[in-house]
């Protein structure tokens, strides 16, 4: 699992102030929050890697938050970069191929450096000091740290942004012209598409398994056929004018697709895995018949969810009060230090004398609301408010 994850939208996207797309600001919040969520069960139970973990050995505990970081990890990653895409055709348009180069390496890129160079040291340092019990000083622990280019959660930015310059230099050697719309996809081309994706997951893990990393930059390679993928279908969503033409049954008719797949496959699989004496490592790749279940389990679902949330939210979440207007200014920020909140409360929490399973019940609130509040502070710092 990797450092995520999860998990933030495009911060070069300011917030719409048009009704027809408050429900993308909602959405963005919504998977902020899933966000911090994410790394918090993680830090408690789930598996998956994090600068810091206090794992519970309640199975009863750790069975549910699989479960959510598993579902989760199928959607809220391909989910962001299909909404940062979704902006990034009409935003080259307006600014020309220099200006938006330009703006993306200022916006993506300072994010990066700050974190690798400043944020990172001081994370490791925190876990460090004072969960490993190490007494020294920051001074010091800086004079023997060596993991200077580390982007940890903003690997997703360090993506957006290659995907980004990938797209100007395509759209600069193709010649610009008017092209026949596409019509919205069909719910039986959605279901096809995540197949195909499935596929391409299990041929990718073949290589790269779940859990591979690719250092400095933590991309996580078996998952990045889903990333490509959204981040193409947000361009062609763009410039076909594709979220307009959805109808609410169309979302309804995933959302019960979603109900299915996780109340019944997902214990068909689970029953499989234990069955069948599979390993984890056989569900993460190398070209297990097992991976290929669990890779379309995953991309069937996550695309159903991605779609439901979509077309449901563009029916029923389009209004917004002023502390969802706040929250989703403040989302990037959250993305970025949400680590420094989390860690500092779970390393906080180290001593609190209850299972860990309980206190993710109280730390994964804090986590979320804290690093709300934290970003709604800096982004009122002005020079940090035109970066994040």
């Amino acid at each position: 699992m990797q450092l995520t994850q999860t998990s933030t939208i495009d911060n070069n996207v300011k917030s719409t102030t048009t009704s027809k797309l408050l429900y993308i600001d909602n959405l963005k919040i919504a998977l902020t929050i899933l966000v911090v969520l994410h790394h918090t069960f993680i830090t408690y139970g789930a598996s998956g890697g994090w600068y810091f973990t206090d794992k519970t050995t309640h199975v009863g505990a750790i069975i549910p938050m699989t479960l959510f970081v598993s579902v989760n990890q199928s959607f809220f990653m391909g989910f962001f970069f299909f909404i940062s895409a979704y902006f990034t055709a009409s935003s080259f348009q307006k600014k020309g191929a220099a200006q938006f180069t330009t703006d993306r390496l200022k916006r993506l890129g300072i994010p990066l450096l700050f974190y690798s160079f400043i944020l990172s040291p001081v994370l490791s340092y925190i876990v460090y000091r004072f969960a490993k019990g190490h007494q020294i000083t920051y001074l010091q622990y800086l004079s023997g740290f060596d993991g200077w280019i580390d982007f940890g959660v903003l690997w997703f930015v360090a993506a957006l942004l290659l995907f980004s310059l990938v797209f100007v230099l395509f759209s600069s050697l193709k010649k610009s012209k008017r092209h026949q719309l596409k019509k919205v996809p069909s719910a039986l081309a959605i279901i096809l598409f995540a197949a195909v994706l499935g596929i391409a997951s299990y041929a990718a893990r073949i290589f790269f398994p779940i859990g591979w990393v690719l250092k400095p930059v933590g991309f996580q390679l078996g998952h990045f056929p889903q990333y490509i993928a959204m981040f193409w279908m947000g361009i062609m969503a763009s410039r076909n004018n594709w979220l307009q033409g959805f109808e609410l049954k169309t979302g309804r008719l995933f959302g019960w697709l979603v109900a299915f797949m996780i109340v019944v496959l997902f214990p068909i699989i689970y029953f499989i895995k234990e069955s069948t004496n599979s390993s984890i490592e056989e569900l993460c790749g190398q070209g297990y018949w097992q991976s290929l279940m669990y890779a379309c389990w995953e991309q069937f679902t996550g695309v159903f969810i991605m779609a439901a949330l979509l077309i449901i939210s563009k029916h029923r979440w389009t209004g917004q009060s002023t502390v969802g207007k706040t929250m989703s200014r403040a989302a990037f920020g959250v993305y970025i230090f949400h680590p420094l909140v989390l860690i500092s409360l779970s390393v906080a929490a180290i001593g609190w004398p209850m299972d860990p399973g309980y206190k993710l019940l109280i730390v994964a609130p804090l986590a979320v609301s804290g690093s709300f509040l934290l970003s709604m502070m800096l982004v009122k710092i002005p020079g940090v408010n035109k970066i994040i």
